[in-house]
């Protein structure tokens, strides 16, 4: 007996790929689901703002790292950077932005459906 031809048979949707939950897994916002970068927004939107260092000691990171990181949420719009000067010292300074919250409100919501998804299973 000649096995079906796998190409042109119509193919069914493989059942965890329609789960709504799995539909919103593939929707999140990468920019704030790194670690370190969700580390940051989070500082960022329980403190008005934040120095370099100051996110630096509480992440428990590296300057090339938080830097890093923290340029990706200018580049997207999450967080403002403000560069001056205390005397002689350079200091730089974060915040978070109206759609940076908005992107971490949202980010939220989302990870609150996808646990509550995870539970009612």
């Amino acid at each position: 007996m000649a096995k079906p031809n796998k190409a042109s048979a119509p193919s069914k949707p493989h059942p965890a790929r329609t789960k709504p939950a799995q539909s919103r897994a593939a929707s999140i916002d990468r920019l704030i689901h790194e670690p370190m970068r969700l580390g940051i927004v989070s500082a960022l939107a329980v403190n008005e703002t934040s120095s370099f260092n100051e996110l630096k000691e509480l992440l428990k990171t590296t300057d090339g790292n938080l830097s890093i990181h923290a340029r990706k949420l200018e580049e997207g719009r999450y967080i403002s950077c403000r560069k001056y000067f205390e005397g002689r010292v350079p200091k730089t300074e974060y915040q978070l932005t109206a759609s940076g919250r908005r992107a971490l409100e949202a980010y939220l919501q989302h990870m609150e459906a996808l646990i509550q998804a995870a539970r009612e299973k």
